[in-house]
């Protein structure tokens, strides 16, 4: 893809936010579920937040009879990766290693990791360990 994830604003990561939560969606479905008491400037805004997007091949379009689906053309955990290897770039020379430890340490610390996502850290830790012994 063409985009990077500076390129998404606060406001269209909202967006996407709602459409990995609804899935396919028309214009009107994501205003409602974004401006609950929202009007014509709402549906407007949506609308242009959509094209952008759409420009940036984060969103696409499929026209279904009278009305425009959109989907999400990235996923959240493409955009989770894209992000920190950004900061990993302008941080750490592109080195993830570094980011790595005050990461889990902090989410450790503030008891934000679930028993089922402790697992999953243990065992990429454990291949990954596996994989520099290796070399």
């Amino acid at each position: 893809m063409s985009w990077t994830p500076k390129d998404i604003t606060q406001t269209e990561l909202q967006l996407l936010r709602t459409l990995w939560q609804l899935g396919p969606s028309t214009i009107r479905e994501i205003t409602d579920q974004l401006y609950p008491d929202g009007g014509h400037s709402h549906y407007a805004t949506v609308q242009s937040l959509l094209g952008r997007l759409q420009t940036k091949e984060c969103v696409e379009r499929e026209k279904q009879g009278r009305v425009n689906v959109f989907t999400a053309r990235v996923s959240r955990g493409e955009l989770v990766t894209r992000r920190l290897q950004e900061t990993a770039e302008s941080l750490c020379g592109g080195s993830l290693r570094p980011l790595l430890s005050p990461l889990v340490s902090r989410l450790a610390d503030a008891g934000e990791l679930e028993d089922d996502e402790l697992a999953a850290l243990s065992r990429l830790v454990e291949r990954l360990d596996s994989g520099a012994d290796g070399e």
